[in-house]
């Protein structure tokens, strides 16, 4: 019997060319299509909200937890969240790739965090490329920025709004526009270790 964890493998190491595969993933993407609408339309308290991720996502969310509806996803079950983040409404997490999410992350309007990304030679047919997003602990992500599949962002770095982030990120680092470059850093004046 085929499990999540073989889906969420397949997507690392490379769809399986079977159809019980294909078939139970698909279901998975129906299933999430279906939570994010019961999220989405109609008002849910912030318990609500809390339980309807955990179920999204297949974890507990933790109570700090905060969600401005509408949210989507196409898969739900490769999204980890830490403590205390808050995600603001109209974002879109392409998560087939995997999502780690750290605590005290702020994640803006509109942002849009995707781990696919399509073969470029015509051979391939468009192939799917998965990679994982990692979003340090503290970071800010400004209204409508993209973090590209493979990005890696550090602790307390803040992205600006509207950037398109191809690249990792440092830590304390500033990083805005098209594609995503550092504009400076910040001061780390409490001596923050990370």
């Amino acid at each position: 019997m085929i499990t999540v964890e073989d889906i969420i493998k397949g997507f690392r190491e490379g769809e399986p060319d079977t159809i019980e595969w294909h078939n139970y993933a698909d279901s998975l993407f129906q299933e999430a299509i279906r939570i994010g609408m019961e999220m989405n339309n109609q008002y849910h308290t912030p318990e609500e909200i809390r339980e309807i991720m955990s179920r999204l996502i297949g974890k507990q969310i933790d109570n700090g937890f905060r969600l401005f509806p509408p949210f989507y996803t196409d898969f739900g079950k490769n999204i980890h969240i830490g403590k205390d983040v808050f995600i603001n409404s109209g974002c879109h997490f392409q998560d087939q790739g995997g999502i780690e999410i750290g605590d005290g992350v702020l994640i803006g309007h509109n942002v849009v965090l995707a781990t696919i990304n399509h073969d470029l030679l015509p051979k391939n047919n468009r192939k799917n490329h998965y990679a994982p997003i990692k979003i340090g602990s503290h970071v800010w992500i400004g209204s409508n920025s993209t973090i590209l599949p493979g990005v890696s962002i550090g602790e307390w770095a803040v992205v600006a709004a509207g950037a398109v982030v191809d690249k990792d990120a440092p830590p304390f680092a500033v990083v805005g526009g098209v594609p995503a470059k550092i504009i400076k850093f910040i001061e780390n004046t409490e001596g923050v270790v990370v």
